[in-house]
């Protein structure tokens, strides 16, 4: 029989069968792979006549998935905010702030009153600015204190995290395409395994039953199957199982230390970041109590700079005008404040001790929960992946019918 096989005047034709297969196999999961990634932006007229990388348009999903699956699970918002370390915190703000004193007086002032800051003797000026100097550290540490107190109040967490990958979609794809490397390489290269496994079954029923049918029906079954598999490869089984010498395990689970290294640096450096939890706490949907906590510090350096001579500065410009003087104030802080943590290097350092919370907290995870740092970028649209692959197969096996088999 097999000497009928290797000379019968279609052998080589036979051949390509499992060779076709192994390479439907792999581009198929190599096109799933680049599908769920790419391209970042939309392109054309999605859902139907366009597309856009499964993942960066679902980066309001993941980042909400994040938060209520993963994050909240490595730390409390007031964790994260002690481990930056407020009192250094309060010390950028003022190291910021405290050199242009005199700037941001005369800004405030020359906005809201530039008469009366005109007439006011240079004495007076120089009172004024040696007052709010020598009030604002002990008046920012305090303030700071105070957010640090009541950070939940002041920032919604999945707020800023949506908001950044929304932004910055490629955060999303660099968090999958690092923690998820090995796996993916997995999924592309076992392509060729399991395809060139399914080509010689497919070979061995084309010799047998040659209808025209079997071709792109093992093509389809071939594209499907090796993402299907590929998929619970990576994530199953969820704990370690002893099969005589060898232990099984999900690809993914295995390497749970090296991934939360690498998924809290990211997450650290480029989402909870210093930065964009000030700029949260200052313009998200919680900024009016923040402006509330910074208006009542701000206002008490104002009533100490003006002391004693409060009554007849309130009688020359006006009780709401002096009013105004302090909500000026209170507003160039938030803009200073915003600008003060723009500053790369202190952003780093206060990610750096993030990163070290989390990551301890990470490797801690059971397997159930670790897994849904990989696993929401394929179960939102797994069927479709390996429905995708299915299609390509099957336009592989009709192409191979018509091209190598001469058609029906």
């Amino acid at each position: 029989m097999l000497q009928e096989f290797f000379t019968h005047p279609d052998f080589w034709k036979y051949l390509s069968i499992p060779i076709v297969a192994a390479f439907v196999g792999w581009s198929t999961n190599w096109i799933a792979i680049k599908m769920l990634f790419y391209p970042i932006k939309p392109i054309g007229w999605p859902p139907f006549l366009g597309w856009q990388g499964i993942l960066p348009a679902k980066a309001a999903r993941m980042g909400a998935i994040t938060v209520d699956t993963t994050l909240s699970k490595l730390g409390s918002l007031e964790e994260v905010f002690q481990t930056m370390e407020p009192d250094r915190i309060a010390k950028h703000l003022v190291d910021s702030i405290e050199p242009r004193v005199e700037d941001y007086v005369e800004w405030v002032m020359n906005e809201e009153n530039p008469q009366l800051w005109d007439l006011m003797p240079k004495m007076v000026k120089t009172y004024l600015y040696a007052t709010v100097r020598s009030k604002l550290p002990s008046v920012i540490k305090r303030m700071i204190h105070d957010i640090s107190q009541n950070i939940t109040e002041m920032v919604d967490l999945k707020e800023l995290v949506i908001k950044q990958l929304l932004e910055e979609r490629e955060i999303v794809n660099k968090i999958f395409l690092k923690c998820g490397e090995v796996e993916f390489r997995f999924i592309v290269r076992s392509g060729i395994y399991f395809g060139l496994l399914f080509g010689l079954v497919q070979m061995g029923v084309w010799y047998y039953y040659p209808e025209w049918w079997i071709l792109p029906l093992f093509g389809m079954i071939v594209g499907y199957a090796t993402n299907w598999i590929a998929l619970r490869i990576i994530f199953q089984p969820l704990r370690p199982k002893k099969i005589g010498p060898f232990v099984l395990q999900g690809l993914f689970l295995k390497r749970q230390e090296e991934v939360s290294e690498i998924w809290c640096d990211i997450v650290a450096r480029e989402i909870i970041t210093v930065h964009n939890i000030i700029h949260n706490m200052l313009y998200g949907s919680k900024s009016e109590y923040t402006q509330i906590v910074i208006r009542k510090y701000i206002r008490e350096i104002i009533d100490d700079a003006v002391g004693l001579a409060k009554p007849v500065v309130q009688f020359t410009v006006g009780m709401e005008d002096f009013l105004k003087i302090k909500d000026s104030a209170s507003e160039k802080v938030i803009k200073l404040t915003s600008a003060a943590f723009d500053d790369e290097e202190f952003s780093l350092e206060r990610a750096r001790l993030v990163k070290e919370l989390m990551r301890e907290r990470m490797v801690k995870l059971s397997s159930e929960e670790f897994q849904y740092l990989l696993r929401p970028a394929f179960q939102e649209d797994e069927m479709k992946l390996i429905l995708l692959g299915a299609a390509l197969g099957f336009a592989a096996g009709m192409a191979q019918l018509f091209w190598v088999f001469g058609g029906m």
